[in-house]
């Protein structure tokens, strides 16, 4: 598929289709200052840093980061023009990501082995003569 050229321009619906997305979320971010439309009269104008910025943001949401946290990871290029500081606080977001994640994989194993000892305890009370079990 062709890149479009940077002057492309896009509507809030055609994102709002494209990224599967209500035009109020759209407004949303824009509010939260993590895009900025260009105005046409009372329509919004965005270009292809929108476009990109949205895609990011929401690849953000996927991975569980905060809005506050996305921002951050926008701004810093923004600021710097350059991907290495955004990388590093990237790779440094990831890793508590990560660490998070596998604590509630843990906890959610210990809750399941919990699990497993109750059923296989009911059943074996269920099972004992007097408790009516067939």
């Amino acid at each position: 598929m062709p890149s479009r050229p940077e002057s492309t321009t896009y509507s809030i619906s055609e994102l709002s289709k494209e990224f599967a997305l209500t035009t109020r979320a759209i407004r949303f971010y824009e509010d939260e200052g993590l895009i900025s439309p260009r105005r046409s009269g009372r329509s919004r104008v965005y270009g292809e840093r929108e476009r990109v910025r949205i895609k990011l943001i929401l690849r953000g949401k996927r991975l569980g980061l905060a809005l506050a946290e996305i921002r951050e990871l926008l701004d810093l290029y923004e600021a710097t023009r350059s991907e290495r500081p955004q990388l590093t606080k990237f790779l440094q977001l990831l890793a508590e990501r990560r660490a998070m994640l596998k604590q509630q994989q843990e906890d959610i194993a210990i809750v399941l082995a919990e699990i497993d000892a109750l059923e296989r305890q009911c059943r074996k009370r269920l099972r004992q003569p007097g408790n009516g079990a067939i």
